[in-house]
């Protein structure tokens, strides 16, 4: 069973952030961990969205695959962390966080800006750690 924790000893989570962050999870009797490598908005085809909306839909419907592919689902994951190459992308991340991937017990989160990922066209990567 995984548990959200947002201690008081801490700042609250901002409402912006409600069902989408929590500062810690927790993993009550581990049966496996998953390392899932990050997902990159580039389709079965190779294509490349050119907005940041359509790469971070893209990323997202990998990892819910590879979820999937683990008898899994977004209640799973225990931590994420979002690489983006452009400051002005965080809002619309949080939009499509808080559109998809809302949950009662939100996974720990970093944003990191990063100045470049693999390939110059990618504007997003998602990297997850999800427990069963």
């Amino acid at each position: 069973m995984i548990v959200s924790n947002n201690p008081a000893t801490l700042r609250p989570v901002p409402d912006a952030y409600s069902g989408i962050y929590a500062h810690a999870t927790m993993l009550k009797h581990p049966d496996k961990l998953f390392f899932f490598s990050g997902q990159v908005g580039v389709a079965m085809d190779g294509e490349v969205a050119s907005s940041f909306s359509g790469q971070c839909h893209q990323a997202m419907d990998h990892v819910e695959a590879l979820l999937t592919a683990h008898d899994l689902d977004l209640n799973n994951i225990l931590k994420v962390t979002y690489y983006l190459t452009r400051t002005q992308d965080i809002s619309e991340l949080t939009r499509l966080r808080q559109s998809r991937w809302h949950a009662n017990n939100p996974p720990a989160i970093t944003t990191l800006l990063v100045a470049g990922l693999v390939s110059p066209d990618w504007l997003i990567e998602i990297d997850v750690i999800a427990g069963a």
